[in-house]
């Protein structure tokens, strides 16, 4: 039904012909359901929505394209304007897939393309990709198909229109250990990559600050609980309160907010920096040299910010009046313990990024990819629902695989302010916790970690958006 109403509504939409200003007024009726002369994005989301190719943010970066005179709508005019320069970057994105120059793209040509922008698809999902825009059923994709496909979806270059099928970059749980997002040199040259970094940042913000009571529960839970004197969520919720008042939930969140600016920019540099390093010059980067890369600008972040990640423990754990704030924390800890203490549980914590980043991305590429074997039909875009539930379920599974050395590392951030003079190192705390607490005592806390994922990828994700759109991206 959405190829077929597709079809009939931009099938009559030719850039170069005799009939486009006729065409493009048919499409634009359609479009204009209140019939007042204007498209706003209500009307535009509401046709893409028709169509089958609905996308969030779409009709509102269409709109900001194309609306000139910046009143929020689209006359026929500002319209028309967008779609023929719309069309103009399909052309050329269309030519650079078309490597044989048949005027058509096949399976092959797909699979080619994506390869060298470090995306290795299968045939089977080349076919998939291939199968969303092939109206007529050939196997193949000519001119028109393409687009009719992309003529009302603002991205309009390979990389762009190949975005989501990635990962997206806004699911911040408070654990900044994935792969940084990447920019296109387009989006590096009109400055809409700091615009991004900063949506981000602020999604992060406060994604961790409403999560940052079951974040604290946790860091709690990982240090004093103990076979012996188990300490469950409520009870740790009611010891806090008890200790310090309902504020106490939010000890520590300054600093965690603190960190998240300093860490997200080193860490796009570094990645940055990398990704030339280990690819030669005018070629794109493979999929392992991507991971390669990011794992690497992750720990090289980790060690620019780690002493606000001690602080951040200590001042999550500290009791009523310990500490005077940030920098009397910071002065203590430099005072009693030296320099090396804000390096404390810096092993375990780098050991940590390679199995997270590593599992939450393959368990993301396994995920949407058994979505779309066994449910798209029409199209090789999962949708946001999908993505997101793809992403929560995948950092989840990260989580699970790098917790024990989170745990320790917690640990030895804490250990001097337990006031105990035993400092074991990483092997002898893994197996005093073995020993004491068995397998299981690995995973202290990691239930309040879990129960902050959902609210943290939804509220990173709505903050992004808003965000997004205020800052004009």
């Amino acid at each position: 039904m959405f190829q077929t109403l597709r079809t009939s509504l931009l099938s009559s939409a030719r850039c170069w012909d005799t009939d486009s200003e006729r065409s493009y007024q048919s499409l634009f009726d359609r479009l204009d359901t209140n019939k007042d002369g204007k498209v706003d994005v209500a009307e535009l989301r509401a046709g893409l929505k028709a169509m089958g190719i609905f996308r969030h943010g779409a009709a509102q970066k269409i709109v900001s394209s194309g609306d000139q005179n910046k009143d929020g709508y689209l006359d026929f005019n500002e319209f028309t304007k967008y779609l023929k320069e719309h069309e103009k970057k399909l052309w050329l994105t269309f030519k650079s897939l078309d490597r044989n120059n048949d005027g058509r793209i096949d399976a092959t040509e797909i699979q080619q393309s994506l390869a060298e922008l470090g995306m290795d698809v299968s045939k089977v999902d080349a076919l998939k990709i291939l199968k969303s825009m092939d109206i007529d059923r050939t196997m193949m994709v000519d001119w028109n198909e393409w687009r009719d496909h992309f003529l009302l979806c603002p991205a309009h270059d390979l990389e762009e229109i190949i975005r989501y099928w990635k990962h997206s970059s806004v699911l911040d749980i408070g654990d900044s250990l994935a792969i940084p997002d990447e920019f296109t040199d387009e989006e590096k040259n009109s400055g809409v990559w700091w615009k991004q970094l900063v949506a981000g940042a602020a999604a992060g913000s406060v994604s961790r600050t409403g999560t940052a009571p079951l974040d604290r529960v946790k860091v709690f839970m990982q240090v004093h609980s103990t076979k012996a004197k188990p300490i469950s969520v409520i009870g740790g919720f009611r010891q806090m309160i008890v200790e310090g008042g309902l504020a106490s939930l939010w000890r520590g969140n300054g600093i965690n907010v603190l960190k998240i600016a300093p860490e997200t920019a080193i860490k796009f540099m570094a990645y940055e920096q990398y990704k030339k390093l280990l690819t030669s010059e005018g070629k794109k980067i493979e999929a392992h040299k991507r991971f390669m890369a990011g794992s690497m600008a992750g720990a090289t972040a980790q060690t620019a910010i780690y002493p606000m990640e001690v602080l951040k423990t200590r001042l999550t754990l500290r009791k009523t009046g310990q500490y005077t704030g940030m920098f009397g924390c910071a002065k203590t800890i430099l005072r009693k313990e030296g320099v090396i203490a804000f390096y404390k549980g810096y092993i375990p914590n780098l050991l940590g990024i390679i199995p997270y980043a590593g599992i939450d991305l393959a368990v993301y590429e396994t995920l949407k990819n058994a979505w779309l074997a066994y449910y798209a039909k029409d199209t090789a875009n999962p949708g946001v629902l999908v993505l997101l539930g793809c992403g929560t379920i995948s950092s989840t599974c990260g989580q699970l695989a790098s917790y024990p050395l989170a745990l320790v590392r917690t640990r030895m951030q804490a250990q001097a302010s337990l006031g105990g003079s035993d400092q074991p190192s990483m092997s002898t705390l893994l197996k005093n916790i073995v020993a004491k607490d068995g397998f299981f005592g690995l995973y202290r806390g990691i239930l309040p970690n879990f129960m902050k994922v959902i609210p943290a990828v939804s509220i990173s994700y709505v903050v992004y958006e808003y965000m997004k759109t205020g800052l004009g991206i």
